[in-house]
């Protein structure tokens, strides 16, 4: 596997799989190309040894707080669930925001999905609370904090 950070020529293939690895959710439109275009420097993208697309992650350093990064968007190939390559993805995505001088690392989901839930804690996330209608009616999300050491 390799990973390096995600750049704009990526959007389309990462865009392409979104959906799916969803479960057939409609997702896409969460992840326009933006993220892409402006934060290359904290967001990945992970491939296989042909470099087929298998993992990626879109993040960036807070603009609000100096203290803070936050994870916007993270995806991993159904296949590759439990390789170890989304925690990888997440470290290095640490280390880099840290070297920014961030102590804090945010991100939400949805309190239904139950394995991203687990999957943040098992990183050291913390759930500080779960609100209603945080991306809209009915769209509930977990907000997770991580203190990084």
């Amino acid at each position: 596997m390799e990973i390096r950070h995600a750049n704009p020529s990526d959007y389309g293939r990462v865009i392409q799989h979104v959906n799916a690895w969803w479960g057939g959710r409609d997702m896409a439109p969460m992840l326009p190309k933006l993220f892409f275009l402006h934060f290359e420097g904290t967001s990945f993208v992970a491939e296989d040894d042909e470099g087929k697309l298998v993992a990626f992650l879109i993040g960036f350093l807070s603009q609000t707080d100096p203290e803070e990064a936050y994870i916007h968007f993270v995806g991993v190939a159904p296949a590759q669930r439990g390789s170890g390559i989304g925690r990888e993805l997440y470290d290095r995505f640490f280390t880099v925001v840290a070297k920014e001088g961030r102590t804090r690392v945010r991100c939400v989901t949805s309190p239904v999905n139950e394995g991203s839930v687990a999957f943040h804690e098992s990183l050291g996330f913390v759930a500080e609370r779960v609100t209603e209608d945080y991306d809209g009616p009915g769209e509930d999300r977990v907000l997770f904090v991580k203190q990084l050491a």
